[in-house]
């Protein structure tokens, strides 16, 4: 059976994330430049010099990336490691991660 969910007029299928998949996705972030991470945005967040996101190590500059996709590059850096820790709790208030095939 498919895990559906509809999001933005359409169908998506939901892949189910082991504990395993969890810990990489976790360690992609931790791995990339120290946060936070800001986006900085011509036009809207200053007048001169080009788009980028601010971190604490050298800026990130993009090519072809909308507002959008700048703005979730940047929040990803702080929103991952909170979306997987609240996972976490919750798969620990469910006793999830202790049973086989957990979610």
């Amino acid at each position: 059976m498919k895990n559906l969910t509809y999001m933005k007029n359409k169908w998506v299928e939901m892949e189910e994330l082991s504990k395993e998949s969890l810990d990489e996705i976790l360690e992609r972030c931790l791995n990339a430049t120290d946060g936070p991470w800001i986006s900085y945005v011509e036009g809207r967040d200053h007048e001169s010099g080009s788009s980028f996101i601010m971190t604490n190590g050298d800026d990130i500059e993009l090519m072809g990336a909308t507002v959008a996709d700048q703005d979730f590059i940047a929040h990803a850096k702080q929103d991952i490691p909170k979306l997987v820790s609240e996972i976490f709790r919750l798969r620990s208030i469910l006793s999830l991660d202790d049973k086989p095939n957990n979610l």
